[in-house]
């Protein structure tokens, strides 16, 4: 590949070695840190133990999400409501004290800033085109939606970023998904991403970083950009990410931790090259028809088994693979469903709209628009509706969404991870359905025995209403 004819990937790499070694391996300077309770508690805590600071405190931003409640945080009075469960308060107290000792920027519980880290970076300002991004979660891919390349780090990987504000990597392959055509009515950035899913496979992408390229995406907003990066490691990829164009600019300008003034402009001026050239060659190349793309609904306990609405559960000798047999199989097990069943008759019982995949006020806004006017069905025992962050939730309000949500029977929560991950009390009882917004069906993913179906927002509502998997385009047709 010529130097001339870069990918996107190729030039934020480039532009980012400090050091290329022997071995291939390169020192990689890292642009923002984001850290959470889960992973950073015994990254602070070896800082500490070998006497170390954090080498570019500024670079990072603390705040709390997956193990915090997201009922009420203050009672009548103002005060601190306590967490009951003693190794979530012990990680939450944990980032509050390390955060202020290592002098690094924290957007405490309360805080209107807080939310999930990856809602809350873009939101900021403090995501950016042509940086690079990590984290200790995987679902970092999702910053990608800004053009920048952001991954998933381990705590160990924590602990050397705030020390030393580098990385040792070994660079990824390429990989191109464009989509051809356009989008039929009602279709979302989240059936899209399920559906590309779908077509590669968990590990379709594997060792590699995926750029989404076409107009369905250019014609995207970033809401929907962040949705589409944020599942890339649902395909095995090591990140995700989409060019940076003027939709993005006009995203960020005036964000509080975007640049001003003079410094926007040498940074658009920045930005503006970085997009694959033409001519530049991808390792890999998958080339999905947007046509074939339907509201979409996975039926078994990995993000790839995915069918339309329409469809069926499939039938585990359909798979050509033995492997995949067995593995359809034992999910079929765990979700009680049987070959054959239509996916617009399985009941749920639990609605989840939220986590960083799906917790954005256009999300919030497509939900609402499908429940205003109606009301949850009777099967739905249990629903809730969690802001992606506090700016988020107050947006809403304004826009009296939240009385929408009450309205139609489903609560409205304070900002977190939630029912995404049974790692706080937002969990889905076992044996018990859940159409949920996340981005994981896995085994036990929302809670013991809990048994997950991915969708979108509007079809996540749909089934509220329903009290089953239901297409929200016929759902449309019906008066509220």
């Amino acid at each position: 590949m010529s130097a001339k004819h870069r990918t996107l990937y190729d030039k934020i790499w480039d532009a980012h070695v400090v050091e290329q070694r022997d071995d291939g391996t390169c020192l990689i300077f890292i642009d923002r840190h984001l850290v959470h309770e889960v992973t950073s508690p015994q990254a602070f805590e070896a800082l500490r133990l070998s006497g170390r600071k954090v080498r570019r405190p500024e670079l990072t931003l603390a705040v709390p999400d997956h193990n915090l409640p997201t009922t009420a945080r203050v009672d009548a009075d103002g005060n601190r409501i306590p967490i009951a469960d003693q190794e979530s308060a012990a990680q939450l107290a944990a980032l509050e004290a390390n955060a202020p000792a290592f002098g690094v920027r924290y957007f405490g519980a309360t805080a209107k800033e807080q939310g999930i880290v990856h809602v809350v970076g873009p939101e900021q300002g403090f995501s950016l085109p042509g940086t690079t991004i990590v984290c200790g979660d995987s679902h970092t891919a999702c910053h990608g939606g800004l053009g920048a390349w952001a991954f998933g780090i381990g705590t160990s990987e924590v602990e050397h970023v705030l020390a030393t504000q580098t990385l040792l990597l070994r660079k990824s392959r390429t990989m191109e998904i464009r989509v051809e055509g356009e989008l039929g009515p009602g279709i979302t950035s989240k059936d899209l991403i399920l559906h590309i899913i779908g077509v590669i496979g968990t590990a379709g992408g594997t060792g590699h970083v995926i750029e989404y390229r076409g107009k369905v995406f250019e014609d995207m907003s970033i809401e929907s950009r962040l949705t589409v990066c944020n599942m890339s490691i649902e395909g095995g990829a090591r990140g995700g990410m989409i060019a940076p164009d003027e939709t993005t600019f006009a995203y960020l300008k005036g964000r509080n931790f975007a640049p001003k003034g003079e410094e926007w402009d040498k940074a658009v001026a920045y930005w503006k090259t970085l997009h694959s050239d033409e001519g530049a060659v991808f390792d890999k190349s998958v080339v999905i028809d947007a046509t074939e793309v339907e509201p979409t609904v996975t039926w078994g306990t990995s993000p790839e088994d995915v069918v339309p609405i329409g469809g069926v559960v499939p039938d585990p000798l359909s798979f050509a693979d033995p492997s995949k047999q067995k593995a359809a199989r034992a999910s079929l097990d765990y979700m009680g469903l049987e070959p054959g069943q239509r996916m617009d008759e399985i009941e749920v019982q639990n609605i989840f709209i939220g986590s960083c995949t799906n917790s954005r006020i256009e999300d919030l806004r497509a939900a609402a628009e499908v429940l205003r006017g109606r009301h949850i069905h009777p099967n739905i025992k249990w629903g809730i509706v969690v802001p992606g962050s506090g700016l988020v939730k107050i947006q809403a309000e304004a826009e009296g969404l939240d009385k929408v949500f009450i309205d139609a029977g489903l609560e409205w929560r304070e900002p977190g991870c939630s029912a995404c991950l049974g790692m706080n009390p937002d969990k889905v009882p076992m044996g018990e359905r859940s159409a949920s917004t996340s981005n994981r069906n896995f085994v036990g993913r929302q809670g013991p025995g809990a048994r997950t179906h991915l969708v979108s927002p509007s079809m996540a509502a749909a089934a509220a209403v329903a009290g089953r998997l239901a297409d929200v385009r016929e759902l449309s047709k019906q008066p509220a």
